[in-house]
């Protein structure tokens, strides 16, 4: 069949129908949606809502407009419930609204972030709420900190509006800080987020609750909150500070409206509540970026709904562990707050309509003539000529020009107020408003729809148009209008109103057009429920966007502008600017106030609750109008406001047009408002130094000024509601009257020690409601145990208090302590924090020493202050003296200027004058009774019987922690003859039988000792006790003492002294005075199992004794007991680890500028624990042996160290190889992971000198045997060593006994007789253990639990005993047996040998012998103490023999076992290699540094390990043990990819730098992360590559010197009391400072910078003024700084130390003040034996002064194949003026002139190059360089 054709009229009308038909889908898409094909509203099927049966507190409402109906919610496709309750939704939301997630797929080319998640969202089919849903949609979250996660979800596809803040930045890919997975959950359908906390894993911001909402103009997101204690949100009246969660809604939309207590919006613009979730204090906070009209309902779930009408959600989850730090994170997005001038703190006036200026001036004279504090006068708009801006009334104010200069003839300012609406209208006389005139040139104003007519309303001075302060011509017009009127009306200060913005008409004069911005589908509940009532049309034109969605920023543009503004008319004078309409980030330039109030009584309660909430918002310069607004106040409650508002931040009293005046002396000069108001503002005068300080506080730190008591006491739930009291800071409670009538008031007392601040007295009550009685003249002041307040005389004005003497509260704590700030500057200047043109103070209190230190003082306040009064509260005694300390000069206060006023126990010191910027101490004996007791009844469970029946005293204390048990004051022993030579003393003792011997089981006290003192040296000095009558154990480490005394008297830096009953040792330094040493205290007890002895202390600064994790590297005071017993412990807060370290140094209170240093010994290897009390004293108790101590002088902590080392020996030399970076595992399943470990680490270019192989590579964990997986591993450490590595295999001393094929490290020990047995009267049994070798012929199952694993696998272990020699000569054999048939290596790690055993004492657990010395009758708080001295070790009854042959206990000697282990191994090591090594051993005692390192042990992966790890490698540093250093990462647990990168950076400057991680953890290698994390441990690794010649002249000076290689800020700048408390930075000897970034998610640390020259080592540049400085230090970045005046030896970096070894040698030449340098080398071979005191080495010295630099040999002995040439020296600080030339002058005298170099006169660093010339470093040379001036 043909085609048919159709006819041309068919066709025709075909085309035609086609056309309609598109047109017609068009239209009804266009008609749907509003835009053609984008967005969708309706399904296409029935959709049948799922509804969930939750409880009612769950529903999240799908009709939050009026009218909800059946019908009307299931169109919506909601569920429908009625209740009888009309506040829970009826109509509710299903769980199949919302959207799908699907998670973004990155392309191979796209770098996966950790830290970042996106996807895209999908709507699900369903019904519309309000039509014009969008589709789909964009969803992207960010980690930016570990405390701040972002999400946003937009329109991927259409720009929608964006918050354009100044502060906040938008979402960067930066790197990862942690895995936003483990922080966020998304739920993918429907989509839903949680937000967790990463460290217990709760759920805080639960969305899931209720479906995602996204039209184009209606956005709903629900989530569930994990507590009902919210605050914020805003800004509204808020009755209460804590949120009501029954189903309230907050409209947020700036509105000019009355805060009269309704829910309707106010001023500002706050979406940002703060959550605290329970009594951990941990809380969270939330903030919506989003300027849209907006409403939130919290309902009872808990949970919140935010309901917004434009553009995007956009948050930010702020987490904190306190509500603080929520706050402070808060700020940190928006911009912290300004410091206002110091003169904005004073009081203020200021009313609506004075009339005219003379009414104005009458005002301020009455003020003045009652004596009012009073800085500050106010003009309201009455000032203007018909309200217009810029100008003022030539009539009635015809003298304002002058105006200010009459108010600053007293001292006093004057701020004025302008509004942002401009008339239309012209002037008086029909003049021309210019302003207006020029604003219309520059069209700097708001346009209507159209974008060209300006939009015109009603204000003030009649018709006017409005600026768009979004638009630069506006900013620009603004500024200039602002200039010249200042010009014409000098002030001080701006006041910016009616910016929300208001208009007294609804939209503008012509009305507003209907459409969907003035009439949007969904209005908030705003107030009048229109948008644009009293402000501007919604359609309306800004330079930014509609007014729709810019309308809540009107206030913050303004502010904005206002800025420049007065950044132009003051310049560097700071202002002040006070704005009522706010958006988060104003308080970074304005402060605000709360608004048109009234006076009554709600309204001075209100006010609280407001302000607590604006310091939420980062506002703290906050206030209400004293005495209300609008109405006439009465004088009660004027004068109660006046009260309360003394203590306002921002502190005004204002009022209305057409009301009575309400200045306080408006009520007369005799009333008792005026003396109550004259009475308060005094005291806030006094403490406006206090006050300032916290607004400093404020801008540096974002904490709050004015502050809930929640956020300082939230564990206490009813600090939760408290909102009619408040705190200034941390330390000052304001408890107001609120109420009429009364003068008692209900009031809540923290937990903490409070003091009426007006009497002085201590209160009684504490965590406690009390009725307060506060008279009609009274608030309640109390300040907080704790404080240390900065105090000034005040005057009527702070231009005249900023000349009176300053003063000091200090509230003293329960023990006995204080701190406190200030900061100080002209009060007026910009910037002067970022400028450094400041006074900062730091105070402190303990043990009655109140440390002023000055951390910065580069300001000079012209008025030459001084301190001139110290009050110390809660002092019970009067002092017998004070002193006072600066400088070099001690003063000795007259008792006239000394006050103590017993009852109210307050110390006064009266007529100081104590410079301000200075540094001063002041001390008094403060004699805390209770302190003075020593504890008679250590163990736990005392009671008074128990106390009475040991002789001793019962007393109740007052102070925490203080024995109630203690010894009588001469209990101990008396002298009964004594004989004293030039060497020493002997005595003769006898225990002071008065008293009943305590006698703890089977340990009868000794009734006579004898005690013997020699002077060693002049420097150190021994004092011994012992039994003269029986041989007792005493240590077998011999020490190096010299041959004979020092004799000579006039030598001795100290003398000794002795008292009788009791007896006890003291001694001085004689250079001071100083008491270092002061046993005559009682409680010295000398028992067969106990012995005990106490001594005062010259100060609270004691670091040292250990092994144990100590939180701190000073030790507190407060009562801490620290057990010493060497175990198999991994680190833990008071847990004893793994050696025994009885050597403490302590820091002598200084006499002088000069603070010396001493150090104590005690050898004794017993069981011990060690007691600190506040007295300052401590307390010694040990479990058998003798005292033995030995003390040194120093007199630096130095000194101490080299001293120290001398006595127990100096440190070994590691070999140089060592210290490259090194790797290891428990966990190699074979000899293949480690190669490609190590190809890995090639291929990555990481620098890594040393390979490990752990227990794994053991067959059954049996020493000398390898396993059949690491068959391979001899050939691939032989590869290795080829290239330039090394290898170090572990070694455990147990040996398995249970072997059924011959085991000749076994058999060979039996033969030989090593091991450990019973004593030969119990046993010949060895005493066997059991630790890691497994039994033959078994598979372990390590599903098992630990002990089940222990009984059925692990085999017989028998302990050697190294004192023996044979066993020595054993050990040897094993080894070397291993080095030549096995596998070669070149170093020795041993481990376990506390020693380790997994069975407690014995197999079967049953220890022979006497039980007490398994269970002591007393036992040191050790880890399981109760499970006796046997726990996971040997029993104490097993007999070992010294090397002479004498048999000791084990119970004697377990503390020496490592120490026995370690010289045989290194001893071994030497013999079999013939090379140094290095041996690294796990248990330590005194003097294990001459043959071993130490890893501070087993530790965890967690961010505390980071700055505890600095604490344990300074204190070995203490201990003489200087190659150590924890495990990189962590060996418990799965490392974290942040912690572990700024682990590696730590590491990377341990001396022994290992990273080491445990079995069944991932890796946590530098190449198992990804190539990111590869690079920034290879950037860091060359730095420690290139400074390994610096590091390794540093162990030879501990070597030969005994000096420190990790150092202590302290040892080098101890003068500087700073440095004495520093733990979390250290030094790599005296020149390179350390401060590492040990927190999660910082990206800046704050480090302290000490008095001296520094420079950046990454740039070269000189750092600015010592003192604490904030240190930039992004995730690739490690904070290192040079020290002026000191010159570093370098390499280039290489990938192992065989490389880097072979290149030149660079010098670093840090320049100090005065352009001098020195510096030395130590070079030898790098492994061989003793090659320093065989004289096979090069040392040499450098010298820089006078642009000169030489080099002089002091010795060389080196072979030629390990000399070095000379290669780059940097010169840092070469100065500004350009070097011209440069000239080497080598050994013989001849000059070579160097064109390779090169001078930046920026960062001051000059280049030479001379590589070239082959210059030999072991011969002399010098070099010059010169400027040709």
């Amino acid at each position: 069949m043909g085609k048919r054709r159709f006819s041309g009229l068919e066709v025709t009308l075909g085309v035609m129908f086609l056309l309609m038909a598109v047109m017609a889908v068009a239209l009804v898409v266009l008609f749907l949606t509003g835009e053609p094909g984008v967005i969708k509203d309706e399904t296409t099927e029935a959709f049948v809502p799922s509804c969930p049966i939750i409880p009612l507190a769950e529903r999240v409402d799908c009709y939050p407009d009026t009218g909800a109906s059946k019908s009307l919610c299931e169109q919506r496709g909601c569920c429908w419930s009625p209740l009888e309750e009309r506040s829970v939704p009826w109509c509710f939301f299903p769980t199949n609204h919302g959207y799908t997630y699907t998670p973004h797929i990155y392309p191979p080319e796209e770098m996966i972030n950790p830290a970042v998640m996106k996807g895209s969202l999908k709507r699900m089919a369903s019904p519309s709420l309000f039509g014009a849903d969008i589709e789909e949609l964009s969803f992207h979250a960010e980690l930016q900190t570990s405390r701040r996660l972002r999400f946003k979800i937009s329109d991927p596809q259409k720009k929608r509006f964006e918050v354009p803040h100044e502060h906040v930045v938008n979402i960067q890919n930066t790197q990862p800080s942690t895995r936003i997975s483990e922080t966020l959950d998304v739920t993918h359908q429907p989509f839903g987020l949680k937000v967790r906390r990463k460290d217990n894993n709760k759920v805080l911001f639960d969305t899931t609750m209720g479906p995602l909402v996204f039209a184009d103009q209606y956005l709903q997101i629900s989530a569930r909150l994990p507590s009902h204690n919210i605050y914020g949100l805003g800004e509204h009246v808020h009755r209460n500070y804590q949120h009501d969660t029954y189903w309230k809604t907050w409209p947020i939309f700036t509105r000019d409206a009355f805060p009269n207590g309704g829910t309707h919006n106010l001023y500002g613009h706050y979406p940002f509540f703060l959550c605290l979730e329970d009594e951990s204090g941990k809380s969270f906070g939330v903030f919506l970026m989003n300027s849209n009209a907006m409403e939130v309902t919290l309902q009872p779930a808990p949970a919140v709904t935010y309901r917004t009408i434009g553009g995007v959600l956009d948050f930010y989850i702020l987490f904190g562990d306190t509500p603080e730090q929520v706050v402070q994170e808060f700020i940190l997005l928006i911009g912290r707050p300004v410091i206002p001038p110091y003169w904005s703190l004073g009081f203020q006036i200021s009313r609506w309509n004075y009339g005219s200026l003379a009414e104005v001036k009458e005002t301020v004279e009455r003020n003045r003539a009652v004596g009012l504090p009073y800085d500050i006068q106010y003009t309201d708009i009455d000032y203007m000529e018909d309200k217009k801006d810029f100008t003022y009334d030539s009539v009635k104010f015809r003298d304002l020009p002058q105006f200010a200069d009459y108010l600053h003839d007293k001292g006093q300012r004057y701020i004025l107020i302008l509004d942002p609406a401009i008339a239309t209208s012209r002037r008086v006389g029909n003049a021309s408003y210019d302003s207006y005139d020029r604003g219309t040139e520059k069209n700097a104003w708001v346009t209507e729809s159209d974008g060209t007519t300006p939009l015109l309303g009603e204000v003030w001075p009649g018709e006017t148009v409005f600026p768009d302060y979004t638009n630069p011509n506006c900013i620009d017009w603004w500024a200039d209008e602002y200039d010249r009127f200042y010009n014409e009306v000098k002030h001080d200060a701006l006041w910016i109103d009616m910016n929300e913005v208001a208009n007294f008409k609804k939209g503008s004069t012509k009305g507003c057009d209907d459409n969907s911005l003035n009439y949007p589908p969904y209005t908030p509940m705003v107030l009048d429920e229109v948008l644009y009532s009293k402000t501007l049309c919604m359609d309306a034109k800004q330079t930014w966007g509609n007014h729709y969605d810019v309308h809540s920023l009107y206030g913050y543009s303004m502010v904005l502008a206002t800025e420049q503004a007065l950044q132009r008319v003051f310049g560097e004078n700071r202002t002040l600017m006070l704005t009522r309409s706010s958006f988060p980030g104003v308080g970074k330039y304005a402060g605000h106030w709360l608004g048109d109030n009234a006076a009554n009584w709600n309204d001075i309660k209100w006010a609280i609750p407001g302000m607590l909430e604006f310091g939420l918002f980062g506002v703290p310069y906050i206030g209400a109008d004293i005495c209300g607004f609008f109405d006439d106040t009465n004088e009660e409650l004027c004068r109660r406001w006046m009260q309360v508002g003394a203590f306002y931040p921002f502190s005004r009293n204002h009022n209305a047009e057409g009301y009575k005046p309400q200045d306080p002396a408006y009520f007369g000069p005799d009333s008792l408002l005026v003396k109550s108001s004259k009475h308060y503002l005094n005291i806030r005068y006094t403490l406006l130094p206090y006050l300032y300080t916290l607004f400093y506080k404020a801008h540096t730190t974002g904490e709050t000024v004015v502050r809930p008591l929640l956020h300082e006491f939230y564990s206490d739930s009813a600090t939760w509601k408290v909102d009619r009291q408040f705190l200034w800071g941390k330390h000052l409670l304001i408890t107001p009257v609120l109420d009429p009538g009364v003068e008692t008031v209900r009031a809540y007392v923290p937990d903490a020690v409070w003091y009426d601040y007006e009497s002085m007295e201590r209160l009684a009550a504490r965590r406690q409601h009390v009725d307060m009685y506060l008279p009609a003249d009274k608030l309640g002041l109390h300040i907080r145990g704790g404080a240390i307040l900065p105090t000034q005389r005040p005057a009527v004005t702070t231009t005249y208090s900023r000349r009176q003497p300053m003063g000091l509260i200090v509230a003293l704590d329960d023990n006995s302590q204080a701190a406190g700030e200030l900061f100080w500057d002209d009060g007026d200047t910009r910037a002067t924090v970022e400028t450094g043109n400041h006074i900062h103070y730091k105070f402190s209190l303990f043990n009655g020493e109140l440390t002023m230190q000055a951390t910065h003082a580069s300001y000079k306040d012209p008025n030459n202050l001084t301190f001139e009064n110290i009050t110390v509260l809660g002092v019970a005694f009067p002092p017998s003296a004070v002193s006072i300390t600066h400088g070099d000069t001690i003063t000795i206060l007259s008792e006239r200027n000394i006050h103590h006023d017993t009852d109210k126990k307050v110390l006064s010191l009266r007529g100081l004058s104590l410079a301000l910027g200075q540094t001063y101490v002041v001390r008094w004996d403060q004699v805390v009774t209770e302190y003075q007791r020593f504890d008679c009844h250590p163990e736990e469970h005392a009671d008074e019987a128990k106390c009475h029946a040991r002789g001793c005293i019962w007393e109740p204390a007052n102070l925490e922690k203080v024995p109630w048990c203690f010894y009588p004051q001469d209990y101990g022993y008396t002298y009964t003859t004594v004989k004293q030579t030039a060497s020493g003393m002997i005595f003769d003792l006898s225990r002071n039988s008065k008293y009943r011997s305590i006698n703890r089981p089977g340990s009868p006290d000794i009734s006579t000792l004898r005690a013997e003192i020699r002077y060693h040296s002049e420097h150190m000095l021994q004092f011994k006790m012992w039994d003269p009558n029986q041989q007792r154990y005493e240590v077998p480490v011999p020490l190096s003492v010299p041959p004979t005394p020092e004799t000579d008297e006039g030598k001795r830096l100290y003398t000794v002294t002795f008292t009788k009953q009791p007896f006890g040792i003291q001694v001085f330094r004689k250079s001071t005075g100083t008491k270092i040493w002061d046993s005559s205290v009682p409680g010295l007890t000398f028992s067969d199992l106990f012995i005990q002895v106490s001594t005062r202390l010259s100060s609270e600064y004691v670091y040292g004794f250990g092994e144990t994790e100590h939180p701190t590297y000073k030790h507190n005071l407060n009562y801490h007991t620290w057990g010493m017993f060497a175990k198999d412990q991994p680190p833990g807060y008071k847990m004893n680890c793994y050696g025994v370290h009885p050597f403490y140094m302590g820091l002598e209170t200084p006499t002088t500028a000069t603070t010396h240093a001493h150090g104590v010994f005690l050898q004794n290897s017993n069981a011990m624990d060690v007691t600190f009390q506040p007295t300052p004293a401590l307390t010694y108790r040990t479990l058998g042996g003798i005292l033995d101590f030995y003390m040194v002088l120093g007199p630096t902590p130095e000194l101490v160290v080299q001293q120290y080392t001398a006595l127990i020996g100096r440190p070994v030399l590691p070999a140089y190889w060592s210290l490259g970076f090194q790797l290891c595992r428990y966990g190699y399943a074979n000899d293949t992971e480690i190669a490609d470990l190590y190809r890995d680490m090639k291929a990555a270019g990481i620098p890594y000198d040393v390979q490990y192989a752990d227990i794994d590579y053991m067959e059954r964990q049996l020493n000398f045997v390898l396993d059949h997986e690491f068959e391979g591993l001899p050939t691939l450490v032989d590869s290795m060593r080829a290239e330039g590595m090394r290898f170090i295999f572990i070694l455990d001393p147990a040996i398995s006994g249970n072997e059924t094929l011959p085991y000749p490290a076994f058999e060979r020990g039996i033969e030989k007789d090593v091991f450990i047995k019973w004593p030969a009267a119990l046993s010949d049994e060895i005493v066997w253990g059991k630790v890691w070798p497994d039994f033959p012929n078994v598979t372990v199952d390590e599903s098992l639990d630990w002990d089940t694993q222990v009984k059925l696998y692990r085999s017989y272990a028998a302990f050697p005993d190294f004192f023996l020699n044979r066993t020595a000569e054993w050990w040897l054999q094993e080894i070397k047996d291993f080095y030549e048939n096995t596998m070669k290596f070149d170093g020795l790690w041993i481990d376990m040998n506390e020693p380790a055993s997994f069975v407690h004492g014995t197999v079967g657990e049953t220890c022979l012998g006497d039980p007490l010395l398994e269970n002591p009758p007393y036992m040191p708080p050790l880890e399981s103490k109760e499970r006796g001295l046997n726990h996971k070790t040997l029993c104490m009854n097993s007999q070992q023999f010294l090397s002479d042959g004498t048999p000791v206990r084990h119970y004697d000697v377990h503390n020496l076992y490592g120490w026995s282990h370690t010289k045989p191994t290194y001893d071994a090591l030497l013999n079999v290699t013939g090379n140094r090594g290095v041996v690294v051993t796990r248990s330590t005692y005194p003097s294990s540094g001459k043959w071993a390192g130490h890893w501070l042990g087993d530790n965890n992966a967690s961010w505390d390990q980071l700055y505890k790890s600095i604490i344990g490698m300074m204190e070995f540093s203490l201990f003489g043990i200087p190659y150590t250093g924890a495990d990189i990462c962590g060996f418990f647990s799965t490392a974290e990819y942040e912690m572990c990168l700024r682990w590696m950076q730590l590491g990377a400057f341990y001396p022994f730098s290992r990273n080491h991680n445990g079995k069944f953890n991932p890796r946590q290698d530098p190449v198992s992360w990804n190539s990111t994390f590869a690079e920034a441990s290879r950037d860091v690794l060359n730095i420690r590559y290139t400074l390994l010649p610096y590091l390794y002249t540093l162990m030879f000076e501990a070597h030969v010197h005994g000096s420190t290689v990790v150092r202590p800020l302290l040892h080098e700048f101890v003068n500087d009391r700073t440095t004495w408390d520093i733990h979390k930075q250290f030094l790599w000897g005296p020149a390179l400072l350390i401060t590492p970034a040990l927190d999660q998610g910082v990206t800046q640390v704050e480090g302290y910078i000490p008095d001296a020259r520094w420079y950046d080592y990454h740039t070269a540049k000189a750092v600015g003024k010592p003192g604490w400085v904030t240190m930039p230090t992004p995730l690739d970045h490690i904070n290192l700084h040079v020290r002026g005046g000191y010159i570093l030896p370098w390499q280039k970096p290489e990938t192992n130390t065989q490389y880097s070894r072979r290149n030149p040698l660079g010098l670093i030449v840090a320049l100090s003040d005065i352009a001098t340098a020195q510096g030395s080398l130590f070079w030898d071979d790098g492994e061989g034996i003793d090659t320093y005191e065989n004289g096979a080495y090069l040392l040499t010295s450098f010298t820089a002064a006078s642009n000169n630099l030489t080099n002089h040999v002091e010795f060389n002995g080196l072979s030629e194949a390990d000399r070095l040439l000379l290669g780059i020296v940097k010169v840092w600080g070469a100065g500004t003026v350009e070097i011209k030339e440069v000239i080497l002058t080598d050994k013989d005298g001849r000059p070579h002139m160097l064109e390779a170099y090169s001078h930046n006169l920026v960062t001051q660093e000059l280049i030479v190059n001379a590589t070239s010339l082959s210059i030999a470093v072991h011969e002399s040379f010098s070099m010059t360089w010169k400027t040709g001036i």
